[in-house]
């Protein structure tokens, strides 16, 4: 494909991140590759992250800028794909930034024409400058047809481990594959919303490029992110995404497969539970045994527990599982102590 031909566009979800904005964006306008349009959407923010949209704009023209009422992540990415015109759409988060030639390495692999992703690996900034580098598990290389169909659909759900990160950022994605399953995603699911963009567009793509260790994106980690905090209400987040993630398997598996995909799907809510305990015995200390218990103790759940076994290799994922089958006062007692732990560690 000739180089830049295809029109890239990158959308940003603004929310409150004046200290971070500015950078973030810079980095966007240093890319390599000039073939762009960065789509700022201002999701209602009550800090100047408005302001600095605006002037950032008036810098360069590939700067569109759109304010809204506050909805949320899932109402200001999705404007930003119904105002974009790229062929290829890209996502990045307002407090994260990427390598001038993240684009334009990227690009490189993409032939056009075709329903195709291309994904690189990403950085996790931490406090003081350390650096984590994390890996796609998915071998580098180009997936396509037969290999898609045969390595990747059936190991895309249920496991710890994900095949491949099904966040929508450090990514190229034809414009074809995110339009076409929008209608998956769900405006209740924080906690888990690429998942049902992603997920779909994986299953749909013709071809899959993974890079070659190329940690282009840096994903900035914030003790005030809302990832990090406690959420009252992630069970029935998860419950709502367990609910999408099926509607996903009914529609792109054939009658063959829908059975053991399903299966699957059971245990990737099961593996979002152990997401829910975390939450709740790291941020609320005074009520977590009881909602720990009540989820164990829910007789859906504990069915699912006994009928569909994990397969868990980390340390701390493991002792999440070993409460979630027996949710008892020892058991919930050196949960609380471990996740603190953890935490104060991660400072």
């Amino acid at each position: 494909m000739e180089q830049e031909r295809c029109k890239i566009s990158v959308i940003v979800s603004v929310y409150n991140k004046e200290p971070y904005l500015k950078r973030s964006i810079e980095s966007l306008l240093a890319q390599t590759y000039r073939n762009l349009e960065i789509l700022l959407i201002d999701d209602g923010s009550q800090d100047r992250s408005g302001d600095i949209c605006d002037a950032l704009a008036k810098q360069d023209s590939r700067i569109r800028v759109f304010h809204k009422e506050n909805g949320g992540v899932y109402s200001a990415w999705t404007r930003g794909v119904r105002e974009s015109v790229g062929e290829y759409l890209n996502f990045m988060d307002s407090d994260d930034w990427v390598d001038p030639e993240m684009l334009e390495e990227m690009a490189k692999h993409l032939l056009g024409g075709r329903k195709e992703i291309v994904a690189c690996d990403y950085v996790i900034e931490r406090s003081g400058g350390r650096q984590q580098f994390v890996w796609q598990k998915l071998l580098p290389g180009e997936y396509e047809g037969e290999r898609l169909r045969r390595e990747i659909a059936p190991a895309l759900l249920g496991e710890e481990e994900r095949l491949v990160s099904f966040s929508k950022c450090m990514k190229l994605i034809s414009r074809e594959l995110i339009c076409g399953n929008i209608t998956f995603c769900d405006p209740r699911v924080g906690m888990g919303d690429d998942t049902l963009i992603i997920v779909p567009a994986l299953l749909d793509c013709e071809r899959l490029v993974i890079l070659d260790h190329k940690a282009y994106y840096h994903y900035l980690y914030l003790e005030s992110s809302l990832v990090h905090h406690y959420d009252r209400n992630l069970y029935e987040n998860m419950r709502w995404l367990r609910a999408a993630v099926e509607r996903i398997v009914r529609e792109k598996y054939g009658p063959e497969e829908q059975a053991a995909m399903l299966r699957r799907a059971d245990r990737e809510f099961l593996l979002m539970l152990l997401l829910v305990l975390k939450n709740e015995a790291r941020g609320n200390p005074r009520g977590y045994r009881k909602n720990i218990r009540a989820i164990g103790c829910d007789p859906e759940v504990s069915a699912l527990v006994n009928a569909v076994p994990l397969e868990i290799r980390t340390a701390s994922n493991r002792l999440l599982y070993a409460v979630l089958k027996h949710p008892d006062f020892v058991m919930l007692s050196l949960l609380r102590f471990a996740m603190v732990l953890y935490y104060v560690r991660q400072r």
